[in-house]
């Protein structure tokens, strides 16, 4: 070819540019995520600069995410999209006001027109129930305060449903229905701002509770440094290793769902890793399990695993390979830690942040967190044999509730107290949310 020549594509490059595009994306994301996990291994300047560009790119996407749901929604012809309720048209209208928004801005961000934002702003101070923009009425039972709690729960802890959030409210105090939750957050309209304004969050900090049990079950885990492991080359998967995923080992009591202990590895553990793990696991519970429930992976369907069981006086037991509810409660934990924790947050590339992120929520697994399968219990009450929270003293908001009722626990304080919800956080992280009622002065 000489020098002025143009170049030419090769033939038929057209029909596989689509593909291309997508693989050079994520190639492009793979080495992203390799110059991210190098980085988290250097200077603390170099670490922080890293952290930046990857939370910058996780905005991006996002807003990519939030782009394309708008595009299709633009489609549908503005008469047929379903109406904002008056409780929607109340958070816009604040969100107009806290993002110094124009009309036309709001507009375009929500799919209306200049006109209808126009038209709520006038109205917003319209009364009755037939109202453009409303603020919420009492409910007939429990006063309005009590609706604002059960929705503050459920917008700190979206993964919460109605007996989760019935459970934490029992152990803080106030008794209220599985039904009575479910019915509130189905309700649309927004508690008064007097009411809101009552809540107060706070941030506190506890430690581990470490109470070992009897029988222990053991699993691992691969936890995703992204949001996944597909890529559109063979063999469609990116490597389960460090910078893409971390492996997660995890111990859990059978008699009280405790998290006895963890250990996060780069890659897949041998067989002699996972030994040194349940040794420091023995060694913390101060005491060795009876029993050893595990699945047949490598790393204890082997000599070496059942020697080292063996030598410590500890009876192993399999899983069965394939059969459902064999190893259930540990794979229980697993999907709640990557449900309540991992997946809501933008995993560490570090070793230690992501062992401190685990152990946050291990304090808060074990110490705060009602368990379904042991009647609203936490799992060190159970093991511990302490007394149940939610068997105290509770609160009554409701002045008119009868005396004689001996279906609840004993009344703390008077009927028709006003309560206020005091949230802490683990180690200040928000996904870890610590619940206490307390009498409004």
């Amino acid at each position: 070819m000489t020098a002025g020549e143009p170049f030419s594509l090769p033939r038929g490059w057209t029909k596989t540019v689509r593909s291309s595009v997508i693989h050079a994306v994520a190639l492009a994301s793979v080495a992203l995520t390799r110059a991210w996990g190098s980085a988290a291994r250097k200077e603390r300047p170099v670490q922080v600069v890293a952290e930046c560009d990857r939370a910058k790119t996780e905005i991006v996407l996002l807003r990519e995410e939030l782009e394309i749901k708008d595009e299709r929604w633009s489609r549908v012809p503005p008469r047929r999209r379903p109406y904002y309720t008056p409780a929607q048209r109340m958070r816009i209208l604040k969100l107009k006001a806290a993002r110094h928004w124009s009309a036309s801005q709001v507009a375009e961000a929500f799919g209306v027109t200049e006109e209808t934002i126009d038209s709520w702003l006038k109205r917003v101070d319209e009364e009755g129930e037939r109202a453009l923009v409303q603020i919420s009425e009492p409910v007939n039972k429990f006063p309005n305060f009590v609706r604002h709690l059960v929705r503050q729960l459920k917008a700190l802890c979206p993964l919460m449903g109605k007996v989760r959030i019935a459970q934490v409210l029992a152990r803080a105090g106030l008794h209220l229905g599985a039904t009575t939750v479910g019915r509130i957050l189905n309700e649309t309209e927004p508690v008064p701002e007097d009411v809101a304004s009552a809540v107060e969050v706070i941030q506190v900090r506890h430690v581990m509770a470490k109470q070992p049990g009897d029988i222990w079950h053991v699993d691992l885990t691969a936890v995703p440094t992204g949001a996944g492991f597909w890529v559109p080359w063979l063999p469609f998967a990116l490597p389960q290793t460090w910078p893409f995923c971390w492996w997660v080992a995890v111990v859990v009591d059978q008699f009280s769902r405790t998290v006895v202990g963890f250990a996060v590895f780069s890659g897949p553990p041998t067989a002699s890793e996972m030994q040194t793990s349940l040794d420091r696991a023995i060694h913390k519970a101060g005491r060795k399990p009876k029993y050893i429930i595990t699945d047949k992976g490598k790393q204890f369907w082997c000599r070496s695993f059942k020697r080292w069981c063996r030598r410590r006086s500890i009876r192993p037991r399999f899983g069965a390979v394939g059969e459902h509810g064999s190893i259930a409660i540990v794979e229980r934990f697993i999907r709640a830690m990557k449900n309540e924790c991992t997946f809501r947050i933008l995993v560490p590339l570090r070793h230690a942040e992501m062992r401190r992120e685990l152990a946050c929520y291990a304090v808060w697994y074990n110490q705060h967190r009602p368990s379904q399968a042991l009647d609203g219990k936490t799992p060190q009450e159970v093991y511990a044999s302490l007394p149940s929270a939610n068997m105290e003293p509770r609160f009554e908001p409701r002045e008119d509730w009868p005396s004689g009722d001996s279906s609840q626990t004993a009344l703390r304080g008077e009927r028709g107290t006003k309560l206020s919800l005091v949230v802490g956080y683990v180690e200040g992280r928000r996904h870890l949310p610590v619940i206490e009622i307390r009498q409004a002065a």
